[in-house]
């Protein structure tokens, strides 16, 4: 468990964080909460799917 408050950071601050120290689950499941919060948010779960979501626009 951190001490780290991740309210204060950015989504950005949060990310590098996560990047820093990939033991913290905390701090990396709060990120993923922000990251599936978001609207318009695409899943894919195969190779095919990300390619045909990535030529769309």
């Amino acid at each position: 468990m951190s001490s780290l408050d991740y309210q204060q950071l950015t989504e950005a601050e949060l990310r590098d964080y996560v990047k820093h120290h990939p033991q913290d689950e905390e701090a990396f499941q709060h990120y993923l909460k922000l990251v599936r919060a978001k609207p318009n948010r695409v899943v894919v779960t195969t190779t095919e799917q990300l390619e045909m979501e990535l030529r769309k626009n």
